[in-house]
């Protein structure tokens, strides 16, 4: 038996998503800092040892196992095979039955300042797969790598849908999400401390089932 024709090389797929491996950390370090405007670095340069640089905190924490931030967690994106963007996603847990505590108040008392307001909107996506992280390598933008890595994170959503936080100061990564399903349903305003970072308000997006 003769084989079938060859698909044409451009009905072929040029995006594919994997899990990260441990290779990949020093391309998700930089990816993370720009999801996150400039937040990881801004923590990362709190956690630095005299002498050492927030990029190589941020790379021990990829690399290892422990982090939220450890390549274990994240998927990349490739186009024609090479490195083009990363997401994190997870599934939250559903809010209990019958909650004691509105969904604000149920926070750790030790937690710094200025992640309380995200902490808030994480609680009120309970039940929800939360896109933690998302971001698309600037030579790889507007090809199709942010809808193919927010697919692949997709595969986490909860009874409630999916849920991300972004930015008031960032209206591309709105827009994106808005195109795809996404609602803006509740804001907090942003505890800076010395983070300097664009926009003013943290804004929760749900796309419901």
């Amino acid at each position: 038996m003769s084989p079938g024709p060859a698909t044409p090389t451009s009905l072929m797929p040029r995006i594919t998503v994997r899990p990260a491996t441990q290779d990949d950390a020093r391309f998700l370090v930089p990816l993370i800092d720009a999801a996150g405007e400039g937040l990881p670095s801004y923590l990362w340069a709190r956690l630095a040892q005299p002498g050492q640089i927030p990029a190589e905190v941020g790379l021990a924490r990829v690399e290892g196992e422990t982090a939220t931030v450890s390549w274990r967690h994240a998927r990349v994106a490739e186009f024609d095979g090479r490195p083009a963007g990363c997401c994190y996603a997870c599934r939250l847990p559903d809010p209990p039955a019958t909650p004691t505590a509105t969904p604000t108040e149920t926070l750790p008392g030790d937690l710094p300042p200025m992640f309380v307001p995200l902490q808030q909107l994480e609680n009120e996506a309970a039940g929800t797969g939360y896109v933690n992280i998302l971001a698309t390598a600037s030579a790889f933008r507007r090809r199709g790598v942010g809808r193919a890595l927010l697919a692949s994170a997709e595969e986490t959503a909860g009874p409630r849908g999916m849920s991300v936080i972004v930015s008031d100061g960032n209206p591309g990564a709105r827009r994106l999400y808005e195109r795809l399903g996404y609602a803006v349903t509740d804001r907090r305003p942003m505890v800076k401390e010395g983070w300097r970072g664009h926009g003013r308000a943290w804004l929760l997006m749900i796309k419901a089932p």
